[in-house]
């Protein structure tokens, strides 16, 4: 596998959307809480030192960083997504793509990447980014691969989006290679299965909740959804809608509303020098 993560055309559409779907981001996308806690966790850092915080979206987990004292430099490619960010003292903004940070050197005692690798045109590239400007400290990735995990519901109404999150996201291990190949960091996984009752609501997130996929504010905050066939989504919506008002999705799919969890092959990875 190539350090490049899906094709040019495709990566920079995904990069012109979210200056569509970001207008309304905030609506429906929040730091949640327990995924800050397991960044600090694995990052093993004392407050107060500076953390580059690559695809920052809207500002939401970088503040939630800076919250518990850590200064962070936002990197972010689209405009629309950093202009809803909220004002923090500790945040620092930069306009620019993982593949070329616009920081300097050596300038970070760490990096972290909240679900934005897979947008990422060349992972090898931004990998050497990465060591570039956090040569020495450790670099924690949220992110999801659908090889792991259990079978989810999601891909019966929406098969699809479910697809293209094959293209999208690398299997883990290929995501390590890559990365340890450009850089030699040791790469280990952590799983985190989704809770519930999540504050961030990305693709999978109501993964307990089906009625929240009928909302097109929901959807349209997720780029898996913005960057399907509308027609596709629009199939999988009247399914589902169908599906729920006749008991089916209940007796085919009611056991998830039950859980607790559910491991739908979201983890962190962690690299080290």
């Amino acid at each position: 596998m190539s350090g490049t993560l899906g094709a040019d055309r495709e990566a920079a559409l995904g990069r012109s959307r979210y200056d569509e779907i970001g207008r309304g981001y905030t609506s429906t996308r929040a730091a949640d809480a327990r995924i800050v806690l397991r960044l600090i966790d694995l990052l093993g850092l004392s407050a107060g030192v500076t953390i580059c915080d690559v695809g920052a979206g809207s500002g939401n987990y970088a503040n939630a960083l800076a919250d518990r004292g850590y200064r962070i430099l936002a990197v972010e490619p689209s405009a629309t997504m950093a202009r809803q960010a909220r004002p923090h003292k500790s945040v620092s903004w930069h306009q620019g793509f993982a593949e070329n940070l616009p920081i300097p050197d050596a300038i970070a005692a760490a990096n972290v990447c909240i679900l934005a690798a897979h947008h990422f045109n060349d992972l090898h590239r931004a990998a050497a980014e990465f060591q570039r400007v956090a040569p020495t400290g450790p670099w924690v990735f949220f992110t999801m691969d659908p090889r792991r995990g259990e079978d989810q519901w999601f891909g019966h109404y929406f098969p699809d989006v479910r697809k293209r999150d094959y293209a999208y996201f690398p299997a883990i291990e290929d995501f390590i290679s890559i990365v340890t190949k450009a850089t030699m960091r040791v790469g280990n996984v952590s799983s985190f299965p989704l809770p519930r009752d999540l504050a961030d609501e990305f693709m999978y997130a109501p993964w307990s909740s089906p009625e929240r996929y009928l909302d097109p504010l929901f959807r349209a905050n997720t780029s898996g959804f913005a960057l399907a066939d509308p027609s596709l989504v629009s199939q999988g919506v009247a399914r589902l809608s169908g599906d729920l008002a006749t008991g089916r999705w209940e007796k085919e799919f009611g056991r998830f509303r039950g859980r607790a969890a559910n491991d739908a092959g979201f983890c962190f990875v962690t690299f080290r020098p």
